[in-house]
């Protein structure tokens, strides 16, 4: 018996032995399709169904074989449609950006040797050659699945020739002059608390409010990963959240009193940043790890930085906590050698 392939139709058989057909595209409500795939009747149901459903962003201004034909096709699958919205977001600007300069080059066009050249040129910020492989490695699957490839041009791709150091962490020098610069009781204050004294991500610092304070502790379920935390509340960031306006439901607003977007206060801190005469590069993520050093240097182990950070695994607090004072490490570890020295060896 021949089976038929057509897109977004998907078969049963039903309790009687009858087998149906039906429209299925992800995010819309199935539609069934009348008589067996190749007959006129379902050719005819089927051109209706592709035709009552909206347009896909970008459908219609793509050539069939491209990049943007295909990062459309990823838009609308379901593996895209699961993620979470903040991670949507994140893979739609990386391949936006991607599109806007190779929208039009035809797929099969993608060697291993041009692809490693792309990946080069493209990753002009901290963590974007990373979240651009990523991003390449799920649509060119797509694109063999599709039979535009032979093969994945990312397998077996070597790694990038530097690695990559991230976001600039915030050293003590860097906090002193920001708070020399915003008083307390300032919103810019206000911010830095949050960040520095949760060790939360920019996308958790814009959610939080009075409402997720209990017994001590603020709430934070995490945007990026979904992890719950509660984190005791410092008395720095306790005295910045009492002298906050109260009337908001998020701490931190625009002067509009508007809640803030990720991208648009992660713009505005790294603005007060520069006023207050700090390096470029001073961004709200670099507090994250500052947040994570100044753990490290008071003497928590890695599991309890993992319980206010949220992260995952011990390599990642590894990278955080890489900063952690060295100068103050080194001196402890020469008093050890030396205590040790004067104990077993005379100078004569």
């Amino acid at each position: 018996m021949a089976t038929f392939r057509v897109m977004y139709v998907k078969a049963y058989t039903d309790r009687h032995g009858r087998r149906r057909h039906y429209f299925r595209r992800p995010g819309f409500p199935p539609i069934p399709l009348p008589g067996e795939p190749g007959s006129k009747v379902f050719a005819e149901a089927y051109e209706a169904a592709m035709a009552s459903l909206p347009r896909r962003i970008g459908e219609g201004r793509t050539i069939p074989g491209s990049f943007s034909a295909l990062i459309v096709e990823y838009y609308d699958s379901t593996g895209y449609q699961r993620l979470k919205d903040i991670t949507k977001a994140t893979y739609r600007n990386v391949l936006e950006r991607f599109r806007r300069d190779f929208g039009d080059a035809p797929v099969s066009s993608m060697t291993p040797a041009r692809l490693d050249s792309l990946l080069d040129t493209l990753a002009h910020k901290p963590g974007a050659q990373q979240t651009l492989r990523k991003v390449l490695r799920l649509i060119l699957k797509m694109a063999v699945r599709r039979r535009l490839l032979k093969a994945n041009p990312m397998e077996g791709l070597r790694l990038p020739r530097k690695p990559v150091k991230g976001f600039r962490a915030w050293d003590e020098g860097d906090i002193a002059a920001y708070e020399a610069k915003w008083p307390h009781g300032s919103r810019e204050r206000l911010a830095l608390a949050l960040l520095l004294y949760t060790g939360q991500r920019r996308s958790d610092a814009v959610t939080m409010g009075r409402q997720h304070i209990k017994a001590g502790r603020i709430r934070v379920i995490q945007q990026k990963t979904g992890t719950e935390l509660w984190i005791k509340l410092h008395s720095r960031l306790k005295a910045e959240i009492e002298a906050s306006p109260k009337e908001h439901l998020t701490f931190l607003t625009t002067q509009y009193g508007k809640p803030f977007s990720v991208a648009g206060f992660g713009n505005w801190f790294s603005e007060k940043a520069q006023e207050a005469g700090l390096p470029e590069g001073c961004a709200a993520h670099g507090l994250r790890k500052a947040a994570a050093r100044r753990l490290a240097e008071a003497g928590a182990t890695p599991n309890e930085i993992m319980a206010v950070t949220g992260h995952a695994n011990l390599s990642e607090v590894t990278l955080y906590t890489a900063s952690a004072n060295q100068e103050r490490m080194a001196d402890k570890a020469m008093n050890k050698t030396e205590r040790r020295t004067k104990v077993s060896t005379r100078i004569v």
